[in-house]
Order: structure tokens, then sequence, then C-alpha cells
């Protein structure tokens, strides 16, 4: 993170939207400090869109307060949305362009772009410049949303589920891109379903369901938090598959050795990982 890492470029208090008698988001406090990258994450429909789309000032809010590099989105100016970029899950970018061709034409829009060749170089399609876009592939597609996100020099980084449909090598070119930017100054706020993805690049994290941030903070720290029972699991001498959950598992892993008499058949002692714990703080968790 940047030394103004104190500094927050997003500030969000109370936020709330309501779409007839569904309540999309339901009093929200964030705070995203400059220079760090933040991931949301939540099941689908439980208000992560409809707050990125708010912290952009493409959508109004019911109430809250909302400052977003110093500005309430709401009123946000033309010079303000400069300094801010954006990458939706949909595609933006005409089919029949080249990527060079495109990446210049967005470059207009700004008052102070980034040098077009230097972006395509940041996003790794030097080779694909002279392309159609229409003959990419998605995850070359992809980069050049990212690229059409960053060519205005943005200070905020907006990416809603950026890497849904990629392959696991296409993800992982997609992280070091995300890492470079964030090197850069960048402050990212990334919504995703891919638990590993916001481990491996979000400095906090906030978890959002049916509206509510339920919890909020370091990836390990959340761990710790929600995440303190262990599942001890063996084989009875019948043969019948046993597993426990327990806050002392030493204790538990003691008791089986006495009653095995020295090896206990088929076991293995689990602490909870970030997944285990997103699905219990949204109520997915599996039962057994």
């Amino acid at each position: 993170m940047t030394a103004h890492a104190n500094e927050l470029a997003v500030d969000v208090r109370g936020l709330r939207k309501q779409y007839g008698d569904v309540t999309a988001v339901d009093g929200i406090d964030l705070g995203i400090r400059q220079g760090e990258v933040f991931g949301l994450l939540g099941p689908n429909g439980a208000g992560k869109s409809t707050t990125v789309e708010i912290l952009q000032g493409n959508r109004s809010r019911d109430a809250g307060e909302v400052s977003v590099l110093g500005s309430d989105p709401a009123t946000g100016t033309r010079a303000w949305r400069s300094r801010v970029g954006i990458v939706w899950q949909d595609e933006s970018a005409p089919a029949e362009l080249t990527v060079r061709e495109t990446v210049r034409h967005f470059a207009r829009y700004y008052p102070r772009p980034r040098d077009p060749e230097e972006v395509i170089g940041l996003v790794g399609l030097e080779e694909k410049a002279g392309s159609r876009i229409k003959a990419l592939s998605g995850g070359q597609r992809r980069r050049l949303d990212v690229a059409l996100g960053v060519i205005g020099g943005p200070e905020l980084l907006l990416l809603d589920e950026p890497t849904t449909g990629f392959d696991p090598a296409a993800r992982r070119q997609f992280w070091q891109l995300i890492r470079k930017l964030a090197d850069e100054g960048t402050t990212i706020l990334l919504t995703t379903h891919y638990l590993e993805e916001a481990e491996a690049l979000a400095h906090r994290l906030a978890v959002i369901a049916k509206g509510q941030v339920v919890a909020q903070g370091e990836p390990a720290a959340l761990r710790d938090r929600h995440g303190d029972e262990a599942t001890v699991e063996w084989t009875e001498s019948d043969g019948t598959p046993r597993r426990e959950r327990t806050d002392t598992p030493t204790r538990t892993v003691t008791e089986l050795t006495r009653r095995f008499d020295g090896e206990i058949p088929g076991l293995r002692v689990s602490r909870p990982t970030l997944e285990d714990v997103y699905l219990r703080l949204t109520g997915q968790e599996d039962p057994r």
C-alpha cells in the first residue's frame, strides 16, 4: 500500500438502496484506504453490484453518506469521473475495432490519459495490438476491458467479478496485472466469487449477506475470528467414517488415541479455510 494508506479513498456510512419491496443494500458501512486492494464478497443478490454502481455514481441511493475520492458520487463532476475506472462483467469494446484503435479511442474521453501503447503493454496485449477484438480469446478481451478501465489513469479502479469464466492459468495472469496496478498506487475495489482470488489479492475484505456487512477485516483475521473450530475426522473400527467439530482438537485426538491404543485410522485434522468462514457467514455452510 502507499504512504497514504490511512487516508480513505472510499468512505461509506449507512448506505441503503431499495427496489420496491426488496432491500438490496441495508445500512452498509465501508472504509477503503488509499492504495489498498479491498475485496467485496457475497452471494448473488447480496448487494455487491448495487454498491459498486452507487460508488461509481451510476445508481442513486435511498439513504446514507458516500464519499469517493473526496466527493459524493451522486453529484460527481466529469473531472471526478475521470479519476474512477471501472471494469464490469460485460464486455464494452466494439468487436470490429483493433485493440490499438479501441484503447486510443477511449483515451480521448479523458483529460490526462495514460499513453495507449503503455497501457496495452501493461495488460500484456502488445502482440495483439493490431488484432480485431472479435479475434481475441476470452482472457485477452478481459485484459482489454482492464486497459479501458485504466486508460484514464484512475486513482480508484472498481472491478466487478473480473475473472468470471477464466481458466486457472488466465486467472493467475490476471492476478499479476492487478498486483502491478496496486504497486503503482491504484486503489482497487474487487468483487469476486472466488475466495482464493480474494485471499491472494485483497489486503482487507468485507463479506456481505442480504445487503449487510456481516464481517470485515484482513483475510487471516477473518479466519481466526470466525473459524475457531477445527474438524477432526477418523474411521471407526467397523469402518464407519466419523467427523467432529471442536475448538479443542488436541483433546479430541488425545481421547481417540486412548480409544484406539495407538494409530487412529483415517485421522485428519483441518482448520477452517476462508471459504469455510465465508459459507458460514453467508448462511451457506454445509450442515454436516
